[in-house]
C-alpha cells in the first residue's frame, strides 16, 4: 500500500487555559485585601480603568440629581415664600419683607434673633478658628479634605525601646551595655532569651562569665521575667523580685511537667507540703506572666470584614446581601478611548487596553454572581443553624451546593475560601459551614460533626467535681440522644478542642474547688 498525504478538516472542543481563564479563577479565591491590591495594580498599568468605590458613584451622580432636584423647586418656588412642590418656606421669605414677623417673635420671645449671626453675615465658627482647621472632615470646612482615624492612635512602644530605656542606668560600662544590646537583639516576641552565653562571648570577644554578669543585671529589668531561657526560669525570676523563691516552690518549679499533669500526690512528697500549702503555692504560680514580653506586641490586629450579610426579611425568610465595601467598583472609560483613539497611533495598544479591561469587568461581576450563588444556598441549607443555633447545624459537603448551583466542586471550595459571612449568630468563616455527618441512632437524621463537638463542649463545661464524665460516659449521654459516635472518636474531638482527660479534670476541678473555698 502506497504512502500518501491527506487533508482532512475536523472540529473538536477542548478546554485551553488561556491566561485570562487562569487568572479569572484566581480571582474567586482572592480576599478583600488582595482583589483590592490586584484591581489597584490593573488600574496603573491600564490607562482606560477608573478604579472607584460606590460612595463615590453616589456622590458623583445621586448627589448631583438631588443638587439639582432642589434648584429646580426653588425656581419653580411662587413669590409668596411658599413652595407648592415641597411644601418647605424658600430663602425669599427669609429675605423678603416679612421683617415684622421677626420683630414680634423677638418681642414676645425676649430674643433677639439679629445677634445669633455676626454683622458680616456669616455664621459664628468657633472661639478658636485655629483649632477649627484641624478638624478637615466637619461640614463646611474650609480644608474639605477628610482625616484619618491612624493619625489619632497613639504610638506603641516596642519590648526593645522600653528595655534600652532602662538599661543606662543599670550597666553604667560601656562595654557592658554593648553586650546588653547584643542580648536584646536576641529576644523573641514572648521575652525569652534565644541565644547561647558561649557563642555570644565568642562573637563579642569577651568571656562567657561577663556575658552571665550582664544577663544577670538584665534579669532584673521590667516586665519581671525577662531574658529568661526557660519557663521555669522566667517563673523563678518573677518569685524572687516577690521574695517567695524558698526552697518549697523551686522545687515545684522544677517539676512543672508533674504540674501540667495534675500529680499532686508527687509534688506534695517532693516539696515537703500538705495539700493547703500545694494550693497556696499553685495559686500565686497561677498569678504570674509566662510570657513576660506579650504586652508589647506591634502587631495591629485586623478586623475581619464580611463578603456576604445575612439578616432576616420581612416575609419570614433570609435576605443574603453581598458586602458593598468589599466590592470595588470598576469603570471603563469609553469616552476616554473614544478621545485618546482619534489622536494616538498606537491603536493596537489601545484596543488590548480595552480587551483586558472589559475582562476584568466581567470577571469581577461574574465573581460576585459566584459568591452570591454560593452564599445563598449555603443559607437554605442551613437555616435552622441561623434560626436555633449550633446544636442545629447540618452536615453539608461541597458536592451538595455545587450540584444545587450547578457548578464544579472546585469552583464552590475557591468560592468559600477565606471568605466571611455576617450572620445573626455572629460572623462565620464560610468552610464552617461544611462538616461531615456523623451517624444517627436507629436511623434517624445524621448529625453535624460541630454540633457533636459542641455538645460534647457542654456536657464537659456542666460535669461536677464528684460526677467527672469519663469518654464512654460522654459516649452513652450522646447515644441517649440518637448520636452515634465511638469513644476513640470522642477522645479524638476531645483532644482537638484541648479539653485534658477525665482523671486530669478530676483533680483540676477538685483543686480548684478547695482554692475556691478559701
Amino acid at each position: 500500500m502506497a504512502l500518501s498525504a491527506n487533508l482532512f478538516l475536523r472540529q473538536s472542543q477542548s478546554l485551553v487555559m488561556t491566561p485570562q481563564l487562569m487568572q479569572s479563577i484566581q480571582l474567586l479565591q482572592m480576599t478583600h485585601f488582595e482583589l483590592t491590591q490586584f484591581i489597584a495594580q490593573e488600574v496603573e498599568k491600564n490607562p482606560l480603568l477608573e478604579f472607584t468605590s460606590n460612595d463615590e458613584d453616589m456622590g458623583s451622580n445621586g448627589d448631583r440629581e438631588a443638587k439639582d432636584e432642589r434648584f429646580d423647586a426653588l425656581e419653580e418656588s411662587s413669590d409668596d415664600g411658599f413652595d407648592r412642590n415641597s411644601g418647605d418656606l424658600t430663602s425669599d421669605w427669609y429675605e423678603s419683607g416679612n421683617t415684622g414677623h421677626t420683630d414680634r417673635l423677638s418681642d414676645e420671645l425676649d430674643t433677639n434673633f439679629s445677634n445669633v449671626f455676626p454683622d458680616d453675615g456669616s455664621p459664628q465658627r468657633a472661639d478658636a478658628p485655629e483649632l477649627l482647621s484641624q478638624w478637615k472632615s466637619m461640614p463646611g470646612g474650609e480644608a474639605g479634605e477628610s482625616y484619618d482615624l491612624d493619625d489619632f492612635v497613639a504610638g506603641q512602644i516596642s519590648l526593645r525601646d522600653h528595655l534600652n530605656e532602662q538599661i543606662p542606668f543599670s550597666l553604667p560600662n560601656m562595654a557592658d551595655r554593648l553586650i546588653a544590646q547584643h542580648l536584646v537583639d536576641q529576644l523573641d516576641d514572648a521575652g525569652y532569651l534565644q541565644a547561647d552565653l558561649g557563642e555570644t562571648a565568642e562573637r563579642l570577644g569577651t568571656t562567657p562569665s561577663d556575658v552571665e554578669r550582664v544577663l544577670d543585671a538584665l534579669q532584673l529589668l521590667d516586665p519581671p521575667g525577662i531574658f529568661a531561657r526557660s519557663l521555669s526560669e522566667c517563673l523563678a525570676i518573677q518569685l524572687r523580685q516577690k521574695d517567695r523563691f524558698d526552697p518549697a516552690m523551686e522545687r515545684l518549679i522544677q517539676n512543672l511537667e508533674l504540674l501540667a499533669r495534675r500529680d499532686f500526690a508527687t509534688l506534695k512528697r517532693l516539696c515537703g507540703v500538705d495539700e493547703e500549702d500545694l494550693l497556696d503555692m499553685m495559686a500565686e504560680i497561677r498569678q504570674l506572666n509566662p510570657k513576660p514580653g506579650s504586652g508589647f506586641e506591634t502587631g495591629m490586629s485586623e478586623a475581619i470584614m464580611p463578603d456576604i450579610v445575612v439578616r432576616p426579611s420581612s416575609d419570614g425568610g433570609w435576605l443574603v446581601e453581598l458586602n458593598p465595601d468589599t466590592l470595588p467598583r470598576v469603570l471603563v472609560s469609553q469616552s476616554y478611548f473614544a478621545s485618546v483613539s482619534k489622536t494616538s497611533q498606537d491603536h493596537a495598544f489601545l484596543a488590548e487596553c480595552l480587551q483586558n479591561a472589559n475582562w476584568l469587568t466581567r470577571s469581577l461581576d461574574q465573581r460576585a454572581k459566584t459568591i452570591m450563588k454560593v452564599a445563598s444556598e449555603i443559607v437554605r441549607q442551613q437555616d435552622a443553624f441561623l434560626m436555633y443555633g449550633v446544636d442545629h447545624l447540618r452536615p453539608l459537603n461541597l458536592k451538595t451546593v455545587a450540584d444545587a448551583i450547578k457548578m464544579h466542586e472546585s469552583t464552590v471550595s475557591r468560592v468559600t475560601s477565606n471568605k466571611y459571612m455576617l450572620t445573626p449568630r455572629g460572623l462565620f468563616e464560610l468552610k464552617y459551614f461544611f462538616t461531615v455527618s456523623i451517624g444517627s441512632v436507629e436511623g434517624g437524621d445524621s448529625h453535624s460533626a460541630e454540633a457533636v463537638r459542641h455538645k460534647i463542649r457542654l456536657l464537659i463545661s456542666n460535669e461536677s467535681p464528684d460526677a467527672v464524665l469519663s469518654d464512654d460516659d460522654i459516649v452513652d449521654t450522646l447515644k441517649k440522644g440518637g448520636i452515634e459516635l465511638a469513644r476513640r472518636t470522642v477522645a479524638k474531638y476531645r483532644e482537638a478542642m484541648n479539653i485534658p482527660s477525665s482523671v486530669q479534670r478530676r483533680r483540676e476541678k477538685r483543686a480548684l474547688a478547695k482554692v475556691a473555698s478559701y
